[in-house]
């Protein structure tokens, strides 16, 4: 790893916790508009629901606001939970307008940071939102780490498609072969990353049995690599 002089980080599931910022911002809501549903059945049935339309988001499959209306009447309809149109929009609305305020990292995240910040360049690569992304970065105190932080929307296409890594790679002046992507999407991120000539870190809280990339189950287990 001694020619390596970038890093590519995504955001969401890899620095930032998503899944415990993204709950504490639904129990917020749900106690504003007096929703009266077991939050544990909620989420239960929305995460996999949510996971399903974001990979048709990011396939170009569906819109922006697709996306975020239809999650939220998909889940309350399986749940039998009469809502209106009206407040699935609100929630929508209010949801992108509190999650950046809860702001859980990963364990392990800013002692990974600090470590790193002296031997490479560090960047963001992420298919968030634009408008809440860098906010996300700010206010859990670790946009400071990173040099350039680009999102796909700014690019008009989504992890995998080469154009993102291509828009990173210039905008921080890397070469491929001397940057590596670190994330846990191993479609978005790992094999993004490989096609578009970089190596690429797979960061997974599962069994994996890759031998294509380094796999790791901790922030902290980049030390051993990097």
């Amino acid at each position: 790893m001694t020619h390596i002089k970038h890093l590519f980080f995504d955001l969401d599931h890899t620095l930032w916790d998503f899944e415990k910022n993204s709950e504490l911002t639904f129990k917020q809501i749900f106690q504003e508009q007096n929703i009266t549903i077991h939050f544990s059945d909620f989420v239960e049935v929305y995460s996999p629901i949510n996971l399903t339309y974001w990979r048709l988001y990011r396939d170009d499959k569906i819109s922006k606001e697709k996306l975020r209306y239809s999650r939220l009447r998909e889940t309350f309809d399986i749940l039998n939970y009469t809502i209106s149109d009206d407040l699935i929009n609100k929630i929508a609305i209010d949801y992108i307008d509190y999650l950046p305020n809860y702001n859980n990292l990963l364990t392990g995240a800013i002692e990974t940071l600090e470590y790193l910040k002296n031997l490479y360049k560090l960047h963001i690569i992420t298919n968030g939102f634009e408008e809440v992304q860098q906010q996300k970065l700010e206010k859990s105190g670790i946009a400071k780490y990173f040099n350039v932080v680009v999102t796909s929307e700014c690019v008009g296409v989504k992890k995998p498609n080469p154009k993102v890594f291509e828009h990173a790679l210039l905008r921080a002046q890397a070469l491929p072969e001397e940057s590596i992507m670190i994330g846990d999407s191993y479609e978005a991120d790992v094999m993004g990353a490989i096609q578009s000539g970089m190596k690429a870190i797979y960061f997974t809280n599962e069994k994996s049995d890759n031998s294509e990339v380094i796999v790791i189950n901790s922030l902290v287990d980049l030390k051993q690599y990097l």
